[in-house]
């Protein structure tokens, strides 16, 4: 009887249309396809994470340069923004927010043209507490990790469109 569901559902999955995105691995058409997208520097801070989860994301070396023969650039304006909320009753900011988007364009280096253009973005809550070390070391750590998750929707989005490229 489990071999049978077993049997019945592997043939809806296929039956559905559902592909695995980095099908063949580390070798596969989309893997060699994302080490081949040349990420230039991207100002500030922000832009240095950024920059280097999107080189972990898309396979590079430690070097920052596209391990293959780039194809592709992909250029990012990024958008960092603290705003402070929640006013104490001393007129004190009681939390933070701070917000990370990036604009960006994957441009095709064999004839200038732009492959996407597209936005990502996150945010995150900061609690704002008497010591003014733990607050900016807060405002540290959730700008690495919007940094890490906008570096993720990108990739994820790259990987969608080099996946629908010839």
């Amino acid at each position: 009887m489990r071999a049978l569901g077993a049997l019945l559902l592997a043939f809806s999955t296929a039956a559905c249309g559902l592909q695995p995105v980095y099908s063949g691995g580390g070798s596969g058409a989309i893997a060699r396809g994302l080490a081949g997208v040349e990420v230039p520097p991207i100002e500030g801070r922000a832009g240095w994470l950024v920059r280097d989860a999107l080189r972990q994301e898309l396979g590079q070396g430690s070097d920052g340069v596209a391990s293959s023969a780039a194809a592709y650039r992909l250029d990012v304006l990024l958008d960092d923004d603290l705003q402070g909320l929640g006013l104490l009753t001393d007129e004190t900011v009681g939390r933070e927010r701070r917000i990370l988007r990036a604009r960006y364009q994957l441009i095709d280096l064999s004839d200038g043209g732009i492959v996407l253009d597209a936005t990502a973005g996150s945010d995150a809550g900061i609690d704002v507490v008497s010591s003014e070390y733990a607050t900016i070391a807060a405002e540290q750590t959730a700008q690495e990790n919007l940094a890490r998750e906008v570096a993720d929707q990108i990739a994820t989005r790259l990987a969608l469109v080099l996946r629908q490229q010839p």
